[in-house]
């Protein structure tokens, strides 16, 4: 993998940089749809990359671990060739999702043990594991396993937390260059920054982090509930310490405001299931403010989802159109929602990415973020 820088916003620290894999060229700032289980919920590879125009997309190793299975998944040749999708590719360790079953996993130095959601059964992750799992599933930028702690967390318990992390990283490390990937083409592991909402632990963390001269890098462990201050305190940190000529992914944000303001502080790389969870529930991103459209006030409102975009299921279907069928509980209301707000996202990061290196950034953020935060 290589990363490039292209351009930096002279009023803040937005950059513009390419990264180049194996499947294909990636321009930053990025916004990447999840996967979780292989798919991008409701929408097809070729609308993804038509449509959306995303260039990376998220596939989730608990899930996928669990379901197809690993033996599925290394049988039809990974990922890339299980789902269709021929552009890059990034999975997360799993980190989250134990962190997620509270109730029924078990962390120790070794690893966690859980019970898996679907079926009950016991299984184990360690830093070993989870490197083979995801050089089976084939993504090309894998993650380190980490335990990503919850807000809030008591002080001592995120400082043994983060050892534990650095320490599990080294293990991590130690397997993924030990072996090589399962279907001739690169894989690149990025660590993971944690330490809660503490700044001294945060430093330490990224510092740690940036040692290991990895290919880039991750800042795990926000937008897990604290206030968006201590989100961008934290983030401001870290960017300070992360080396400058690598990528920085900023993992589970956000709202389109979290993502202009993250980029302002020198995050290359976002994902998140908001645009997509929302959009089944009704919640519409544009670039004028928020729209719910299970609102009364759009009933009879015949005029297109969002007349300044350039999406044909924007162009082509009404607000009251779309309120009738997310009101009526139509797949196809979920389809359009799901399509407008990943191609929102999409289009957002690549002005973003124009006004860097226009050198605009830093005045246009500040006129989005007033508008983007409006309910319509």
């Amino acid at each position: 993998m290589e990363f490039t820088l292209h351009a930096q916003d002279p009023l803040s620290k937005a950059r513009a940089g390419e990264l180049v894999t194996d499947h294909g060229v990636i321009q930053t700032p990025i916004f990447m749809p999840v996967g979780t289980a292989g798919t991008v919920k409701a929408v097809h590879q070729r609308e993804l990359k038509e449509d959306i125009e995303a260039q990376i997309i998220l596939g989730n190793t608990y899930h996928l671990y669990l379901r197809p299975g690993l033996n599925t998944l290394e049988s039809s040749g990974g990922l890339h060739k299980f789902n269709g999708w021929e552009g890059p590719i990034l999975t997360d360790s799993g980190g989250y999702q134990v962190y997620s079953l509270t109730e029924v996993r078990k962390i120790k130095e070794e690893g966690v043990t859980f019970r898996s959601h679907v079926d009950g059964s016991k299984h184990l992750f360690t830093p070993e594991n989870v490197m083979d799992i995801q050089r089976i599933i084939g993504a090309d930028i894998i993650m380190a396993f980490d335990e990503c702690t919850p807000y809030p967390c008591d002080y001592n318990y995120a400082k043994r937390s983060i050892e534990m992390t650095h320490r599990w990283l080294k293990r991590c490390c130690d397997r993924f260059d030990a072996t090589e990937p399962k279907y001739g083409y690169n894989q690149t592991l990025f660590p993971i920054v944690q330490g809660s909402v503490y700044k001294d632990l945060r430093v330490k963390s990224a510092e740690v982090i940036a040692s290991f001269g990895r290919e880039g890098n991750a800042i795990g462990g926000l937008s897990v509930g604290e206030p968006a201050e201590e989100m961008y305190a934290m983030t401001e940190v870290v960017c300070d310490i992360l080396p400058q000529d690598k990528p920085r992914y900023l993992m589970g944000v956000g709202t389109p405001v979290n993502i202009l303001e993250n980029i302002a502080l020198g995050i290359d790389m976002f994902d998140c299931v908001m645009p997509t969870r929302n959009a089944r529930n009704g919640m519409l991103f544009t670039s004028n403010g928020i729209i719910n459209i299970k609102n009364e006030k759009w009933k009879n409102d015949f005029s297109p989802i969002d007349a300044e975009s350039d999406l044909f299921a924007d162009k082509v279907y009404t607000k009251a159109y779309l309120r009738h069928l997310i009101h009526s509980g139509e797949m196809l209301g979920a389809q359009i929602a799901t399509l407008h707000n990943l191609h929102f996202y999409l289009w957002l990061v690549k002005e973003a990415r124009n006004k860097i290196i226009a050198g605009e950034f830093y005045q246009w953020k500040n006129t989005m973020v007033t508008r983007l935060a409006q309910r319509l």
